[in-house]
């Protein structure tokens, strides 16, 4: 659906450049949520607006269907942006139009006509539970409400994308899962790619089927949302991951003040819900001391961590490690 291919964005200020993104290589595919994550000043929203020419990439390609959409020209541009929707942050309402005016607006612009503009926003203002806000004014909206327009708003002319630049981070904990829900929707019945920029791994958790990292303009660390939960490869993913953990974090675990073996268990799927240290007290002769736990629950399964002391015999704990690395849902990392 999406092939980024070698895309870099360069800013002067000065005589001096600034590399806002550096080579950054991505294929999102269609029908997914594809979620990138990265701390303020990452390229994150910089890399978002390349995919639909906000910002005129300095070198690489990107190809949406197969089309090379950097090197269409304004005409055909105006084309493609039509099967790409985009919601904001800040939601970009029109202030001084009513809801029914804002979802019309697009509509407008492709000069389609009363009875059909009509129709369509109706539909879209039941699609998001806004039928009675249908003469309100942004003014009169919370910003759960803002944003639901600016979805329906976004999906006017039927796009096969959507991009999300932070469309949750303005919003309370449970306004966000109903926008999360409500993209989900749009997801799964309409067939719409998404891809979502955040700097919440909570979104992330919630939504998204794969994720890409990034920092300092590059992306550091790309892959399902599972697997970079069980076994983050860069101190980003795993920074990221610390901050929706509830449990004591692995960073103030000094192995030095443990007589003991520190290991770090990852679990995928129905192994988090397993008794993995009760089986490992019943077939070793080892003690064990928990450190710390917690399951993270993702879209479509569980993640687990633990952090065990591992107190006996060298080669009884070896045997038991070996027991835990045979079983193909837990990672061993020691620590």
């Amino acid at each position: 659906m999406i092939q980024i291919q070698n895309l870099s964005k360069d800013y002067i200020s000065n005589n001096n450049i600034l590399t806002a993104v550096k080579n950054v290589n991505l294929h999102i595919k269609k029908g997914e949520i594809f979620g990138i994550i990265g701390l303020s000043g990452a390229g994150k929203s910089t890399l978002i607006r390349c995919i639909n020419r906000l910002e005129e990439p300095t070198q690489g390609k990107i190809f949406i269907d197969g089309v090379d959409i950097t090197s269409l020209d304004k005409k055909s541009l105006r084309l493609m942006r039509k099967e790409i929707g985009m919601i904001f942050q800040h939601f970009n309402l029109l202030s001084q139009k009513t809801v029914y005016e804002n979802i019309a607006f697009p509509l407008k612009l492709e000069s389609k006509n009363r009875n059909e503009i009509d129709k369509r926003v109706n539909e879209l203002l039941n699609y998001v539970d806004l039928s009675d806000k249908k003469d309100s004014y942004p003014s009169q909206l919370s910003g759960g409400q803002k944003q639901r327009v600016a979805i329906a708003r976004s999906i006017a002319n039927s796009p096969k994308i959507l991009l999300s630049d932070e469309g949750t981070s303005a919003l309370d904990p449970k306004t966000t899962k109903s926008i999360l829900s409500l993209l989900n929707k749009i997801r799964n019945e309409l067939g719409i790619t998404i891809v979502m920029i955040t700097h919440q791994m909570e979104v992330v958790k919630e939504i998204c089927d794969r994720v890409a990292i990034m920092e300092d303009g590059e992306v550091v660390e790309s892959n399902t949302v599972e697997n970079i939960f069980k076994e983050p490869k860069t101190k980003t993913a795993k920074s990221f991951i610390d901050s929706i953990s509830s449990s004591v974090e692995e960073e103030i675990i000094n192995p030095n003040d443990f007589k003991g073996k520190l290991i770090r268990l990852s679990f995928l799927g129905d192994s988090a819900k397993k008794p993995i240290v009760s089986w490992i007290i019943k077939n070793f002769n080892i003690d064990i001391n928990i450190l710390s736990g917690n399951i993270n629950k993702l879209q479509l399964s569980n993640v687990g961590h633990l952090i065990l002391e591992l107190i006996g015999d060298e080669d009884e704990i070896n045997r038991a490690l070996h027991y835990l690395e045979d079983n193909e849902n837990v990672h061993v990392e020691v620590i």
